[in-house]
């Protein structure tokens, strides 16, 4: 039995671990702010890492190897759903617990929405509309810093959240609504049962939803009912939920004790930051001639990604004909780049044959797409550590389909001996957040490519960041319409069609600025 603990509690560390290797330095500062209700101030002032929170937190029992929901609702709160399997949780098995067990305040989560929502001008802005709070020698870091500064002066509290309401009024009407959203819910009268009979939130204005979950437990009929009140505001349906325990007894002996309630606030997603002077490096990697092979309309491809993305801000690099040992110091000479620690983003686009999980260099030897994305990891490029990592791959994943007369295909005959095992996408990309990797076929398949027009997923994909770009729309709404786009294409002989595939670990919309320029073409 003792063995049998002392397993389960490695393991527990052992995840604990693995964790915290995957959360940067941004997301240390968003639990520690979501913790400030849970933990004193002053040893939350000494963290330095993620293992110093779970070590607070196993040291007040919020957190142990039977109950790692508290660590759950943290890595939900801040978007890092990739990591809840590591728990044996979901996004939607936390959200479904949240009401019974969730420990992060109404308030402070309101707080960390504003801040989430709050760019650098914003920031800017709202320092100077605040100055005279501010000490004259305290130096902004982020918007949470300034919301625990205004904390510490007794100028925001749960109850009293007038400063910021004030500044949302001038710097975001936007941000005013979390904020008219979070009063909205809170100003329910919570104690008893007086608010069912208020004017303004009685019966004749609400939809009672009763959803009874009778188990007799304890010689008591549980029954839980949901009041939902249809508000009609931009802020949408407040929704306010008790429990009380109703016993076999005479009526006249019922106890209803005070309801507790549970506020859940919206998950919006936010986006990435792209307000910065730098938008990012974007590499392409345009490989045309093999030693068995030439990859005619690859020029087309390469030229069009360089007009695309020149366009959207980036600065484009482009590279021909690697080998697949080019490949790979280029990867890494990239990766130790100090420049990318002024830039937003980093995009990678790569033309290339390829197999299940790899591209090939032009001397035919394969480069796993995992090993080319991992260079880029928080740990492995900590200057693009929380910033959106894009790549996109015009490459086979398989060799099922010949090519048409008219028509060319990006596999490549694979050397078998150097590829023991086939890698699907899902394998193909990092475990850690702010990664997209989008594939211009699905695995096991072939890419076409016109010989002239160059080939369908990057024809596509320019196509619609031209036409969507200017619209406001975020890049996986796009990929979306890329995939629509290339699906209704077919090959001259009528049979053979194609459907790209993205996959990815954001944790936020990544909306590219709009150019102030006409697009490319």
């Amino acid at each position: 039995s003792s063995n049998m603990e002392d397993d389960v509690s490695l393991k527990f560390h052992q995840q604990l671990l693995l964790i915290s290797e995957n959360l940067v330095t941004e997301d240390v500062a968003a639990l520690k702010f979501l913790c400030t209700d849970l933990l004193h101030i002053r040893k939350l002032e000494g963290v330095k890492s993620a293992l110093d929170i779970f070590k607070l937190l196993m040291a007040q029992e919020y957190l142990n190897a039977e109950d790692t929901f508290l660590l759950a609702e943290l890595l939900y709160r801040i978007k890092y759903h990739s990591l809840l399997e590591k728990l044996g949780y979901t996004k939607e098995k936390v959200q479904e617990h949240l009401l019974e067990k969730g420990r992060v305040s109404p308030y402070r989560q309101m707080l960390y929405e504003l801040s989430e929502n709050i760019t650098n001008e914003m920031l800017k802005e709202i320092i100077f509309l605040l100055q005279k709070h501010l000490p004259k020698r305290w130096i902004t870091l982020s918007a949470l810093d300034l919301l625990i500064l205004l904390e510490k002066q007794g100028l925001l509290t749960k109850d009293n959240v007038q400063i910021l309401e004030d500044i949302c009024v001038i710097v975001s009407p936007d941000l005013l609504e979390i904020i008219k959203h979070y009063k909205k819910t809170k100003g329910r009268d919570c104690s008893g049962w007086s608010f069912l009979f208020q004017p303004k939130v009685g019966f004749k204005y609400m939809v009672l939803e009763v959803l009874a979950l009778l188990s007799f437990k304890n010689a008591q009929w549980e029954v839980i009912l949901s009041l939902s009140e249809k508000t009609g505001s931009v802020v949408g349906e407040c929704t306010l939920r008790f429990l009380f325990c109703l016993r076999p007894f005479p009526v006249d002996q019922y106890e209803l004790p005070a309801p507790a309630f549970f506020f859940s606030f919206p998950q919006n997603m936010t986006s990435y930051k792209m307000d910065g002077a730098h938008r990012g490096f974007c590499l392409i990697i345009n490989n045309v001639n093999f030693n068995s092979s030439q990859r005619k309309g690859s020029c087309k491809d390469a030229e069009q990604l360089e007009r695309v993305f020149t366009w959207l801000g980036l600065d484009v690099r482009t590279y021909t004909d690697l080998t697949s040992g080019d490949i790979r110091s280029l990867m890494q000479t990239w990766q130790h780049l100090q420049d990318h620690k002024d830039r937003n983003c980093f995009i990678c686009c790569i033309l290339s044959h390829g197999e299940s999980g790899a591209i090939y260099g032009t001397d035919e030897k394969v480069v796993l797409i995992r090993t080319l994305m991992s260079h880029f990891t928080a740990k492995q490029c900590p200057q693009l550590a929380a910033k959106p990592k894009l790549f996109f791959i015009q490459a086979c994943q398989g060799n099922r389909i010949q090519c048409p007369v008219y028509v060319d295909t990006d596999a490549q005959t694979p050397d078998l001996s150097s590829m023991e095992e086939s890698f699907s996408l899902f394998e193909s990309i990092p475990e850690e957040a702010d990664f997209l990797l989008s594939m211009a076929t699905v695995d096991g398949y072939v890419s076409f490519r016109h010989i002239e027009e160059g080939s369908w997923y990057i024809q596509a994909l320019c196509s619609k960041l031209q036409l969507l770009v200017p619209r406001g729309e975020d890049i996986l709404s796009i990929l979306t319409q890329v995939n629509e786009d290339v699906a209704k294409r077919v090959s001259p002989s009528g049979t053979k069609k194609q459907m790209p595939q993205p996959a990815y670990t954001l944790r936020r919309k990544f909306i590219f600025p709009i150019p102030t320029a006409p697009p490319p073409s």
